[in-house]
């Protein structure tokens, strides 16, 4: 190595290598600024997510529960109609008193298991 007072084309080098040091360190910061940003983007974008499907799930989970109990109150009301009826054509067979017991029975029978047809 030859040693000697530095040339001008050192001390240009030196600034050069300063310049690109001190992009380089700028540069890293924006990057790390930007992840950084994107990071609580992407973190927020999830929570918004998360939130959004939360409360779909509760409307659905509300609507699920009306419409069963609807449901069960419209079956609730065709049992009602059918043990009615099926009451009804028992206490007139009943009180027909034309044929024995045994005779009525068939026809009992059927009058009840014709209610559950469907018509």
């Amino acid at each position: 190595m030859v040693s000697g007072p530095p040339s001008s084309g050192d001390a240009e080098t030196v600034q050069v290598l300063r310049q690109i040091k001190e992009a380089e360190t700028e540069w890293e910061a924006k990057l790390r600024e930007a992840r950084g940003e994107a990071e609580q983007t992407v973190r927020r974008a999830h929570d918004e997510a998360d939130a959004t499907v939360k409360a779909v799930l509760a409307e659905v989970e509300g609507e699920r529960v009306r419409r069963l109990e609807a449901a069960q109150a419209a079956c609730d009301a065709e049992v009602e109609v059918i043990r009615r009826e099926g009451a009804s054509a028992a206490e007139s067979i009943r009180a027909s008193k034309e044929r024995r017991p045994a005779d009525r029975r068939d026809e009992i029978v059927a009058v009840v298991l014709g209610l559950f047809s469907g018509d």
